[in-house]
């Protein structure tokens, strides 16, 4: 097919959104999530006015449709990506939308850490960046793969919705041919690409939690 070229470019700007865009989710969502937890009613340090702050700008974050959301931090794309258009700009939005819902993953997974080695650490005498770093991010890290392996499948969902609106990527491809010029081979090709991505993080996502898991 004479469209292969263009078709490995998308798959290669697809790829390089989510890695890239996954990145920054997890450095910026990772610490917010522990945060979070930690200032929670039953955290290590809890704070109810800093919860409630910090889990509101999270709330609304995650609340913004992707669409209405990238058009809206257009402004901060082109500052920071120099461009609104392009896979490095897409990057921008995608970043922004992922890391609250990496918060929040995160700080259900370290939730779901047992009190009780919490405790015992304590009694060992383990102050708070010990308690989160030897214990809570050890103890949850089969969790917290997971959580990044379904950020990165979602971001492949925003990844095409992106590629709609000029983004690049393989729903660029897949609007252009499948929808403007009526060529639906091009189409399932690309929608077969997705799915088969989806499918190999997913299985790679697994693989890595079952082998980290906390026995």
């Amino acid at each position: 097919m004479e469209y292969w070229p263009e078709i490995l470019k998308a798959t290669y700007e697809t790829l390089y959104m989510t890695g890239v865009s996954l990145f920054f989710a997890a450095v910026i969502g990772i610490p917010v999530g522990v945060l979070l937890n930690a200032v929670s009613n039953g955290g290590i340090m809890p704070n109810p006015v800093i919860y409630s702050i910090l889990g509101s700008v999270v709330n609304v974050l995650r609340s913004a449709p992707f669409v209405i959301l990238m058009l809206a931090v257009t402004p901060l794309t082109r500052l920071i990506a120099g461009t609104s258009i392009g896979s490095s700009a897409a990057i921008v939005p995608l970043t922004i939308g992922a890391a609250p819902f990496v918060a929040r993953l995160i700080e259900a997974n370290l939730r779901e850490v047992d009190p009780g080695v919490v405790e015992a650490a304590r009694a060992m005498g383990a102050n708070n960046r010990q308690v989160i770093f030897k214990v809570l991010l050890p103890e949850a890290r089969a969790g917290i793969i997971l959580s990044l392996t379904n950020t990165a499948i979602a971001i492949i969902g925003y990844s095409a919705m992106a590629g709609a609106i000029g983004g690049g990527g393989l729903g660029d491809l897949g609007v252009r041919y499948g929808y403007m010029r009526f060529q639906t081979d091009v189409m399932l090709i690309t929608v077969a690409i997705l799915v088969a991505l989806v499918e190999i993080v997913q299985a790679t996502g697994n693989f890595l939690a079952r082998k980290y898991k906390t026995k």
